[in-house]
């Protein structure tokens, strides 16, 4: 079984996965091979070749290969959903057992599609896949909080290019978004509104770092961007907890994928992580924390400077960034 570690120092955890260790990406160098080449447990009438799926979406008829997005249990997981927390220490050190789900999100049958150029009604299923997933898992008293993230190109950590999400829940909320909350909670008390969407406004008045918007969202290059072109994307009215806006994704997923296709677009279709910041499940409505999607393309690589100090060196600024992307 894994295991979750606390420093002791600056209280972020860790999780030691040795299964993983087992996946045969982590064994050979990276494929030059190009897209579609070689075998894929994802691809249609590969089934048999993944765990025993959770959910899946279908177009209507009984044939096993007849679907249009599946969730199955990672093979290799991260965390494992059997078993109890266990919590306790070893002195000053503080661990528990490494309970949790790792659940992957196979978008499309389509190895050749990926979140950018697949329908949006595609687009739109992948999300109501999440929102299904989470309402799920957060049943389970075991978990407290559920990332959900994606991982395009080797260089962004993908063992397959086929496209895919993930979704891990946690029996704990992550460092980054407990020290987003608080600091959101700060600024509430102090401020009496949400300092998400005091910085929504804020982009919308000035506008030289609003890359595109519609009636529900907004994308935006953050004021202090760790990557190059780095992107926000935010509901425009309070909204605490990932959910449909008036029970539809449709505005979401046509924003995603606008953003998407403009940085493949500048950047040659660039390795980046996708991943959703949102409310834990013990305090999913609240007025001081603003969910969101940050993308990260993968252009750079953090050497002793970021790892040793926590500062980022980034080249481009966002109203550059955002300069580019709206031009496209």
């Amino acid at each position: 079984m894994s295991e979750l570690r606390k420093d002791p120092i600056i209280g972020r955890w860790v999780i030691l996965s040795t299964e993983r260790g087992k996946r045969p990406s982590d064994f050979a160098p990276p494929s030059n091979t190009k897209r579609g080449l070689g075998f894929c447990p994802f691809c249609s009438g590969n089934e048999h070749t993944t765990p025993n799926e959770i959910m899946r979406f279908h177009s209507g008829n009984s044939d096993p290969k007849d679907w249009t997005l599946r969730v199955v249990p990672n093979k290799f997981p991260a965390l494992n959903v059997e078993g109890e927390l266990e919590r306790r220490s070893e002195g000053m050190f503080g661990k528990m057992n490494g309970v949790g789900a790792h659940e992957v999100i196979i978008e499309t049958p389509d190895h050749q599609q990926t979140f950018a150029t697949m329908s949006k009604k595609a687009a739109e299923d992948v999300f109501w896949a999440f929102y299904s997933r989470i309402s799920d898992l957060k049943k389970d008293k075991r978990f407290k909080y559920a990332h959900l993230f994606k991982n395009e190109g080797v260089a962004s950590g993908a063992s397959l290019e086929h496209s895919h999400s993930q979704l891990i829940a946690l029996p704990i909320v992550p460092k980054r978004v407990q020290e987003e909350i608080d600091s959101a909670r700060k600024y509430y008390d102090f401020m009496e509104s949400c300092i998400f969407c005091d910085l929504i406004d804020q982009e919308l008045f000035f506008k030289n770092r609003v890359i595109t918007q519609n009636d529900n969202f907004i994308a935006i290059s953050p004021f202090a961007p760790r990557v190059p072109f780095e992107t926000w994307i935010l509901p425009k009215r309070h909204e605490s907890a990932f959910q449909p806006i008036d029970k539809d994704f449709s505005q979401l997923a046509d924003i995603v994928q606008t953003i998407l296709k403009k940085i493949n677009t500048i950047l040659n279709v660039p390795p980046y992580n996708l991943f959703f910041h949102t409310s834990p499940f013990t305090e999913e409505q609240n007025i001081y924390y603003h969910w969101h999607i940050e993308i990260i393309p993968r252009l750079t690589k953090r050497a002793g400077f970021e790892w040793g100090s926590g500062f980022y060196i980034n080249p481009t600024t966002p109203e550059d960034a955002t300069k580019f992307l709206t031009e496209v």
